[in-house]
Formats: structure tokens, sequence, C-alpha cells
């Protein structure tokens, strides 16, 4: 077991594995297997994009909650290691992260035939349709904000040294704002599937 969780290849490895034998046993014990239909693969793609969507504001939270308060409490000559490291390795999943969920989320609503209506704030789709909207910006800002501005202050594209603090401030309020939008846009995306709004 513990060559396993050495290594972050095997243990996501093992978790598939897992998750395959609790869904042969279950059909074993119940006698319902998966069916391979479309309903099947509506909650396949909804599965991926709550993956997506946990690993996405798992990172925004790690950034805005952990990170950037606690920057300014690593001596000078550690913040290297977030900065060149654990920083551009974190930005690199965030932003994919981001746009596995929209992905999966537009694959979702196309394959639930609500896509249209809920982008266009229609009734029974206004709360989906919220999120989703939400999500969009939020991508939008992950993708042409944070990751562009992120990649100077991170020294990844050149940047003088009057355009890095500009960078960081900028990254940082559009972190701060998806960080805003995160709370109802979760609110809505639970609230479409359980009569919350």
């Amino acid at each position: 077991m513990g060559a396993i969780l050495q290594s972050l290849g095997r243990t996501i490895t093992a978790g598939v594995v897992l998750l395959i034998v609790i869904i042969v046993l279950a059909g074993a014990i119940t006698g319902q297997w998966i069916k391979g239909d479309h309903q099947w693969w509506a909650f396949f793609f909804r599965y991926l994009h709550v993956l997506s969507g946990v690993m996405w504001i798992g990172l925004l939270w790690y950034f805005n909650f952990v990170q950037t308060p606690g920057m300014p409490k690593i001596p000078d000559e550690h913040k290297p290691a977030i900065t060149k490291v654990i920083a551009p390795s974190a930005l690199f999943w965030f932003r994919w992260a981001a746009l596995s969920t929209v992905v999966t989320g537009l694959i979702l609503g196309s394959m639930s035939g609500y896509i249209g209506k809920a982008l266009a704030l229609q009734a029974p789709f206004h709360a989906i349709g919220i999120g989703m909207w939400l999500g969009l910006i939020m991508a939008a800002n992950v993708w042409f904000i944070i990751w562009p501005n992120q990649k100077k202050v991170l020294g990844i594209v050149a940047a003088s040294a009057e355009e890095k603090p500009k960078a960081a401030k900028l990254a940082g309020q559009a972190s701060r704002i998806n960080t805003l939008l995160s709370i109802p846009m979760l609110f809505c995306m639970v609230a479409a599937q359980n009569a919350g709004l």
C-alpha cells in the first residue's frame, strides 16, 4: 500500500481500480449493470463535470485561502519554492480544470437538452443557467486575466519590474472575483438539481 501512496499516478490508478471494483460488486449484488445508454453517458459526464469542478474550485480556494494570505509570512529566501515550483504546477491544474469543467458542463447540458434554455435563463432552467454564466465568466477570468498576468509575475514571460506588481494585482483581483462568484455559482448548480432556487 505504501508504494501506491508514494506516487500520485499510482494513487490515481488505484482510485480508478477501486471505482471499477465498487461498480462490479454493486452490479453483482443488485443485478443492475451499467447499460451504456444515453442516461448513463449523461450521468458519466455529470461525474466528470463534478470531478473537474472540485479540482478547479479546490485550487481557487487554495490560492485565496492558503497561498496568497501565506506568502507575506514566508521569508524572502523561501518564496522561490512557491513561485518557481508550486505556483506554476498549481496554475497548470487550475486552468485545465477550469476548461474541463466548462467543456464537460456544456456537453452535459447539450446531452440533457437544456443548454439553450439554460443559457437564455429560461424557466425552469434559470438556476442552472445562472450557474453556467457565472462559471463561464470565471473560466474567462482564469484564461484571459489570471493566467496571462501570473505568467508575468512568475517570470514565465518577460515583464519589467514595473509590470510585475500591476500584473500581480490584476491576477489577484480576478482570483478574488472568482472566489466571490464561486459562492453563488455553486449554490445555483446545486439548486438546479435540488429545487433550491
